[in-house]
């Protein structure tokens, strides 16, 4: 079941929250995709075939939608909240050119924070257009490429992609195992070589950049709740301290946490 929430709408784009509260592990039917646009989750991941392509989609990875593919869905992990921007044709193409060559989209630190500030736009009166413009063109900047090539066979691409998925979804869901490379291969049933180099050639980053870039939307999303306690925050989420919280942030945001959180404002969308 699915709650869609209008958050901005123009007569060339709009912007709306969706709540999807399926919890299911088998493909939904195949539903056409009839605007362009993007999904960026804000909470929760899950399973998407676009086009006839297989992904995960979690708040470091979203996906563009085009007109003419057909999309299903997999939910093993329960529902999520996404933020879903249909752009008109015209618009896009004025926006994204040429890209993104990927349906799949990485979504990058900064790229999620201008998703966020969108999603203030109607609280503190910013120009929604502008917005939307630096997040869509966010996103498609940091479209991901396929990464390591094509794997040698189809089962052993397909193998790939879900030892991948696994991996990535232990990370999100917390999983103990998933807070070291070796034992997280362990848990998976293979080789910490073969668990990191797989990892990057699919994903394009390490696991240990990975796990970060999870920690840091986690600190996103406690800073637009306004939490201003960043060492209780750093311990929740698994950094050293507060300094080590506040490196992380600066170096993959260019900011620092006082700044994020003023800017994010405490009444989030």
């Amino acid at each position: 079941m699915r709650q869609s929430t209008t958050v901005l709408t123009a007569p060339e784009y709009s912007v709306r929250l969706v709540e999807c509260k399926d919890d299911h592990r088998r493909w939904s039917t195949a539903e056409p995709v009839e605007t362009f646009g993007l999904v960026l989750p804000r909470r929760g991941h899950f399973r998407l075939v676009n086009g006839g392509v297989e992904q995960s989609v979690d708040v470091t990875q979203g996906y563009a939608q085009v007109p003419g593919l057909d999309q299903r869905f997999a939910h093993p992990s329960g529902g999520d909240v996404c933020t879903f921007v249909s752009v008109g044709a015209t618009l896009w193409q004025e926006i994204v050119g040429d890209r993104p060559a990927s349906t799949t989209l990485r979504v990058d630190a900064v790229s999620e924070l201008a998703h966020r500030l969108l999603l203030r736009t109607a609280h503190d009166a910013a120009d929604p257009a502008e917005r939307l413009v630096r997040t869509v063109a966010a996103a498609a900047r940091s479209s991901a490429s396929d990464g390591g090539g094509a794997a040698r066979t189809p089962a052993a691409r397909a193998s790939r992609t879900r030892l991948v998925a696994r991996a990535r979804e232990a990370v999100l869901d917390d999983v103990t195992a998933s807070r070291d490379l070796v034992s997280l291969a362990r848990a998976l049933g293979v080789s910490p070589a073969h668990l990191s180099r797989v990892f990057h050639a699919e994903t394009g980053c390490s696991l240990t950049r990975f796990r970060n870039r999870v920690r840091v939307s986690r600190v996103l999303a406690r800073l637009e709740a306004d939490d201003a306690d960043l060492a209780a925050v750093a311990g929740d989420l698994g950094f050293a301290d507060q300094a080590h919280l506040t490196r992380t942030v600066r170096a993959t945001l260019g900011t620092t946490p006082a700044r994020v959180r003023r800017a994010l404002g405490a009444q989030a969308a």
